[in-house]
């Protein structure tokens, strides 16, 4: 169609008509007079449209599936980021935990010892093959650290201090070869040494070499002269093998100690020894033996037998 004046004049008319027609239906609502021309087309243009609609549906479909499925990653990837956070959190709140534990325990046999002491914490572990074993903690000379102070942790004995620096420490452990700590016999007192034997158990050479010794008894710490390096009282170990005594001067013992060395976090430097030796009052509880349970059966005696009952005469 050619752009003319009439051209113009019949799509305003026909545009004015559409609005009647519009009009007319919304008021006329289910009587609209155009209802039935309506229906007639939606019967003629039906059929198309669902064609048209099943064509192009699929490629709708994939569309808003590839936009959800974007949104679904984004989402799915939002959540991982939200659960590595939690999980992180929670680590965190579970090693605050084990800490706090650590701390307590620290502190309970701090002061049954009525031992002055400094927390640190182990910030570096030292090689165990063909080196010390040594940690490092993150106290020194600044915290009032110094060179041959006992190290302990809620368990008992850790090591001593061999190194000080400005603001840390090197600590050597118990379990070291080179380590060696004056012990006491739980109530019988008998003395010796515990040197370390790496992830061994501590050998203990008792000075007395006919001292009776069994499996279980406990060690402290004998002490230094002077508290250095070592405070008295300390918890040390468990006896776990003895030697046979073979009539020699000394006699060797196997304790397994009470710290764990591969699991040291929390740790207490001893800057002030107790006023008295706290001997055996820093071992933990024993272990009181669980009762073995008893059952008591009666037994009724049965009644005789009809044919049995003889009545007396």
């Amino acid at each position: 169609m050619r752009d003319t004046k009439e051209s113009r004049l019949l799509l305003v008319l026909l545009i004015a008509i559409a609005f009647a027609l519009i009009t007319v239906d919304i008021r006329g609502g289910e009587d609209s007079p155009v209802d039935g021309a309506r229906q007639a087309a939606a019967s003629v243009f039906g059929p198309i449209e669902n064609g048209v609609s099943s064509a192009v549906d699929p490629i709708g479909n994939a569309v808003s599936a590839v936009r959800e499925s974007g949104d679904r990653h984004d989402r799915l990837a939002e959540l991982e980021r939200e659960n590595a956070a939690l999980k992180a959190e929670l680590g965190s709140d579970d090693r605050d935990r084990s800490r706090l534990k650590q701390l307590d325990k620290l502190l309970g046999v701090a002061g049954k010892g009525q031992y002055g002491i400094k927390g640190a914490q182990v910030i570096a572990i030292g090689a165990a093959q063909g080196f010390s074993w040594t940690i490092t903690i993150d106290v020194g000379a600044g915290d009032g650290i110094e060179r041959d102070m006992t190290v302990i942790n809620g368990d008992g004995l850790v090591g001593r201090v061999t190194t000080v620096g400005p603001s840390t420490s090197t600590v050597l452990l118990a379990s070291d070869p080179d380590f060696t700590v004056g012990t006491r016999m739980e109530g019988s007192d008998e003395l010796g040494f515990a040197s370390g034997q790496g992830d061994r158990p501590l050998r203990v050479e008792l000075l007395n070499g006919k001292a009776e010794v069994k499996k279980g008894d406990r060690l402290v710490t004998f002490g230094s002269q002077a508290d250095k390096p070592f405070v008295p009282g300390v918890p040390v170990g468990v006896v776990s093998r003895v030697d046979p005594s073979g009539g020699d001067l000394t006699r060797t013992l196997y304790v397994t100690p009470y710290v764990s060395f591969s699991k040291l976090d929390v740790v207490g430097v001893v800057v002030q020894a107790p006023e008295k030796d706290p001997r055996d009052t820093v071992l933990p509880e024993k272990p009181k033996p669980t009762p073995t349970p008893t059952v008591t059966v009666t037994v009724t005696p049965s009644a005789p037998a009809d044919d049995q009952y003889q009545p007396e005469q």
